[in-house]
């Protein structure tokens, strides 16, 4: 492949449903310590979309502040999700008040009856995944990093399939990446790999696999400087990006001499 080509993979946008990203980071917009830290962490990570819980939000209390209201509508994609529901109705009802406050036809479909770990029910975001396509939404479904259940999602119609690294919240990177491996090499639509990431370097790993994109929100969030930890992820994010593209060598068993040895004065 010429250079020219490769600079033209490279620049290729992140393009999800027909809409087309110039950044390939996506952020969270939980559990900053207040709304001056998250839209500088926003700024310098260069995101075009940003997404947040509506289950977390009391839109019944006039006097509770709402994410929302932080939020530049105009220079982001809002990305509703549908965190803290535990059933395919709960979720469905979610995306419904997205839809009925204008957010966005897009919603990020999180089905998670389990509390402690917060894994993703991978029968509910099936069936709700069915639900949410069928009343008109674009579903970017997250999934454990199960390729059978990533290429039945795709099957149905999902514009995006969004494996765990490892569970939310909990910084542990992606302790095994073969799976994510496999539904890169089998997905026709974007691949991002969303929660667990704890540092730059995960989110490189993430991109050298192949992945799409990547969304990160606690790693960010709760780092001591959430900004100066947004930019490093989006560097993170582009080498990994690069490496991909590049083509890294094969792992050997053995070892290779950096030098040809033929010619050598003995």
């Amino acid at each position: 492949m010429r250079t020219d080509e490769y600079n033209e993979k490279l620049n290729q946008p992140l393009t999800i449903a027909g809409q087309e990203f110039s950044s390939r980071l996506i952020l969270g917009t939980g559990k900053y310590r207040n709304s001056e830290e998250m839209n500088a962490a926003f700024e310098a990570s260069g995101t075009q979309m940003i997404t947040v819980a509506l289950r977390r939000i009391d839109f019944d209390d006039p006097e509770s502040r709402s994410v929302l209201e932080d939020v530049d509508w105009q220079r982001y994609q809002i990305l509703p999700n549908t965190a803290g529901a535990r059933t395919p109705e709960e979720a469905l009802r979610v995306a419904r008040l997205s839809r009925e406050l204008g957010l966005s036809n897009w919603i990020k479909l999180e089905v998670q009856p389990d509390p402690k770990y917060l894994l993703p029910d991978p029968v509910g975001t099936f069936e709700a995944a069915k639900m949410l396509l069928d009343d008109g939404f674009t579903v970017l479904p997250y999934i454990n990093a199960d390729p059978l259940l990533a290429h039945r999602l795709e099957e149905i119609g999902c514009a995006t399939v969004m494996p765990a690294a490892s569970p939310i919240g909990s910084g542990q990177g992606i302790p095994d990446y073969r799976l994510i491996k496999v539904i890169v090499e089998q997905a026709s639509v974007p691949v991002i790999v969303d929660a667990g990431i704890g540092a730059p370097s995960d989110a490189a790993l993430a991109m050298e696999l192949g992945a799409d994109a990547c969304l990160i929100n606690t790693a960010i969030a709760q780092a001591e400087h959430p900004a100066l930890m947004a930019q490093a992820m989006k560097k993170g994010v582009e080498a990994g990006r690069e490496a991909f593209i590049a083509g890294r060598i094969p792992k050997k068993a053995y070892a290779s001499a950096s030098s040809p040895l033929e010619g050598v004065v003995r």
